[in-house]
This record gives C-alpha cells, sequence and structure tokens, in this order.
C-alpha cells in the first residue's frame, strides 16, 4: 500500500516504523517528516493542502495519516475527502473537540460526560468572580491550539487572575487566548487514553500515562511530554468500562448529533478521582511521546487498524496487543522547554547487547540530516524505547539505549514511570 503521513515529530516517525516492519511491503511518504524519516520512506515538502491531495491522487496514494492537530483543524481531511483520497482523521468541524476548549467543555456538558466544574467567557470579571469561588490550586486554560503548552495550574488567587489577564490580553498565547476557561482543580492521576473511531465503531487501545514536566519528580515547567510508559498498570478492566460508558460512547452519540461524526484518534486525558474517570480534555490525534509506546505494542498491523478506520469498516477487525510493557524516555535539547538550541550532532554507540538490539529502538523527532549526519535540531529531539515482560524492565532497557546516545546539552529525565513503581 501507498502510504502518506502528515507530520514530522516522533509520533509521525513511529507510526512510519510500525508499517514499515509489518510483513506486507508498503511505500511510504512523509510531509514533512524529519531527518531520519528518510530511512523509512521519502519526505515531500508541499504545505498547500489542495496541492497536496494532488499529489495525493496523482501517486495513487492509497490512505493518508495525520498525525499532528494543526493540520486537521485547518481541514485536510475535508480537502483530501472533497477529492475522493482515503485519509485518517476528523474533519474539520469535528477537530474543533481540540480546536475550541471552550467548544470541548460545552460538548462535555452538553451530553453529560463527567468534566470538572469550569466557566467559559472572555470578560476578566466574570472569570475572576469565579476564580474567587475555587480552592486553589486552579486551572486556567487558553481556549485555542498552543502546541500542549496553553494550560496553566495556578497555585493562589492571584496567580490564577494573572493567568487570566496575560491570556486575555494576547500577551501569553495571541488569539488562542482570547477566550479563557478557568475550572476546579481535580485530585487524582491522570491518565491517557485513545479510542480510534470510524464514526460509528471504535477500538480502544492500551492506556498510558505519561510525564509533562521537564524535571525528575515532576518539577519545573510542563513540555509536550518527557516520556511515557503503557499499558499502566493503574487501570482495570472496571475503569476501562466506565470510560468506554460513560466518555467514549456518547461523544460519538453526540458528535453525530452534532452534525460531525468522529472518526480518527479520540485522545482523552482522564483524572481517576477516588476510582472514577473524569474528563479533563480532549485532543483529536495521537499524543506524543504515548504514540511511541504504544506503535510497538500493537501486534496486529497498524496500516490495516487506520485503513479500516477511515473507511468505517473498523467492526470488521480485531486489533491486537503485545503482552509486554513499553517505556519512552524522551531526549531533549539543551535549552528546552525554554528556548531553541543549536544543533549538535548526534552519535550513537554500536549496540552489541543482544536484549539491547532485540528489544529497544529509537524513534526520532527534532532531527536533521546534513552530508549523511544526523544532527539534533532543537526541542524533543528523539524518544528512546524499550520493552519488557514487566515494566521495570522496559525501562531498565530504555535507559540503557539512552546511554549510546550522545549529543552536546542532551537532557533527559531519570524517572519515567515511577508512578507504576
Amino acid at each position: 500500500m501507498k502510504i502518506l503521513i502528515l507530520g514530522s515529530g516522533g509520533r509521525e516517525y513511529s507510526i512510519g516504523r510500525a508499517i514499515k516492519n509489518e510483513q506486507e511491503e508498503h511505500e511510504l511518504f512523509f510531509q514533512p517528516g524529519n531527518g531520519a524519516t528518510d530511512n523509512l520512506g521519502t519526505n515531500i515538502n508541499i504545505k498547500d493542502y489542495n496541492l497536496l491531495a494532488a499529489f495525493a491522487k496523482e501517486n495513487e496514494i492509497e490512505l493518508t495519516i495525520v498525525g499532528p492537530e494543526a493540520p486537521l483543524v485547518d481541514g485536510v481531511v475535508d480537502i483530501f475527502k472533497a477529492q475522493e483520497l482515503t485519509i485518517f482523521g476528523p474533519s474539520a468541524e469535528a477537530a474543533q473537540l481540540e480546536g475550541s476548549k471552550v467548544y470541548m467543555k460545552n460538548f462535555l456538558a452538553k451530553y453529560k460526560i463527567p468534566t470538572a466544574a469550569y466557566i467559559e467567557s472572555d470578560s476578566i470579571e466574570e472569570l475572576y468572580k469565579f476564580t474567587e469561588s475555587l480552592s486553589t490550586p486552579i486551572v486556567v486554560k487558553a481556549d485555542g491550539l498552543c502546541g500542549g503548552k496553553g494550560v496553566i495550574i495556578a497555585q493562589s488567587h492571584d496567580e490564577a487572575k494573572k493567568a487570566i489577564g496575560e491570556m486575555l490580553s494576547g500577551k501569553s498565547f495571541g488569539d488562542a487566548g482570547k477566550k479563557v476557561i478557568v475550572e476546579e482543580f481535580l485530585d487524582g492521576f491522570e491518565l491517557s487514553m485513545f479510542a480510534i473511531c470510524d464514526g460509528d465503531d471504535y477500538i480502544l487501545l492500551q492506556a498510558a500515562q505519561d510525564h509533562k514536566r521537564i524535571g525528575d519528580g515532576d518539577t519545573g515547567p510542563n513540555t509536550g511530554g518527557m516520556g511515557a510508559y503503557a499499558p499502566t498498570p493503574l487501570v482495570d478492566e472496571e475503569l476501562y468500562q466506565k470510560v468506554k460508558d460513560r466518555v467514549i460512547v456518547p461523544t460519538l452519540e453526540g458528535m453525530k448529533k452534532e452534525g460531525a461524526p468522529f472518526e480518527g484518534v479520540l485522545f482523552i486525558g482522564i483524572m481517576v478521582v477516588n476510582g472514577e474517570p473524569i474528563t479533563l480534555e480532549f485532543n483529536v490525534r495521537f499524543g506524543d511521546p504515548e504514540c511511541e509506546i504504544l506503535m510497538p505494542l500493537m501486534t496486529s498491523p497498524v496500516s490495516d487498524m487506520f485503513y479500516k478506520a477511515a473507511t468505517n469498516r473498523l467492526s470488521e477487525i480485531k486489533v491486537e496487543f503485545s503482552s509486554q510493557y513499553a517505556v519512552g524516555v524522551v531526549m531533549a535539547s539543551a535549552n528546552y522547554p525554554y528556548s531553541s538550541s543549536l544543533p549538535a550532532e548526534i552519535v550513537e554507540d554500536e549496540v552489541h547487547h543482544e536484549s539491547i538490539e532485540k528489544y529497544t529502538h529509537i524513534s526520532y523527532a527534532g532531527v536533521m540530516k546534513e552530508d549523511g549526519v544526523l544532527y539534533a535540531s532543537g526541542g524533543r529531539v528523539l524518544v528512546c524505547v524499550g520493552l519488557g515482560d514487566s515494566i521495570q524492565e522496559a525501562r531498565d532497557r530504555a535507559y540503557l539505549r539512552c546511554g549510546q546516545v550522545h549529543f552536546v546539552g542532551k537532557k533527559i529525565r531519570t524517572d519515567i514511570a515511577y508512578q507504576a513503581l
């Protein structure tokens, strides 16, 4: 099958890698890809979605998989479908579940899906008044897309008010903060759950847990994610069933009633409070780095899952998972997440241990290639993934792999999966 993958991060690399490792021969294209995706397929550079659809038609692309949220919110799926191309992802209207936090919170309320108490407004007086009614900490969110960084957990009422003011003025997140949500802080443990949807049916993947903050022990500022593990032992069958019954089914039914059937990845950020799942937020694509650990745990062909979801035929397949655990450790550049870093050459030691060769791999993200040499180009550079029969074994292997990758200023957390261990 000829497959086009949109995006340039570790998420897209890991999807490409999983498809490349299937029994069948696939020809892969990446738009724009990164410095390492050309090892899996062909990188192309066509930014205009109409021209990209024309490329897909001309080159007989049989399936397009959209990785990041921005093209989905911008309507790439609608453009491809208008050309009768098969594409995996939600329409622009359905992508509002991530594109607008106000839309998402109001949708949750309308369809009685459990979520935190909140107010959404562009009135500073209303927001301040609601803030005063909450006990600290307080959650403040910008409405629009902020690359996973538009959420402030304020430790005091003054800090919450400052965040509200900076968002509304456009100082913090530009137009994305022109409407603001203030909500109660929920005290529990957080999970990432991913449902592959075709508008009617869904397949729930194994629950993962990621580590957002830059420093060990969950200290420092939020990032796009510094590591993750799956499946988490914090979830039992009863909790999976509650998420299906209370979140996924009403969401799919609700989106059909809204005239925007949901197809693609429904990424549910869950807070488990006293055994009950409360929806923190929706995203409409895979999490990163969660995707990097979920892909290698799937033993059935992922290309088939994406294709069947994109053609409303999920009911025809059974997705199967390995009995192993996966741990992914993100390696970031020197100044992440504060500022950009200078490119640094990546040096990888030769792998001599059979277990590292067999049970670890690297998913590349913020990398570029010059004259055949790979450089860390900033941000989150790569993810070292380890597999094992226990979380401890998977984690140990992931960190062994980390020890074999070197570049100036490399930054990692040393405690990924500590919640489970």
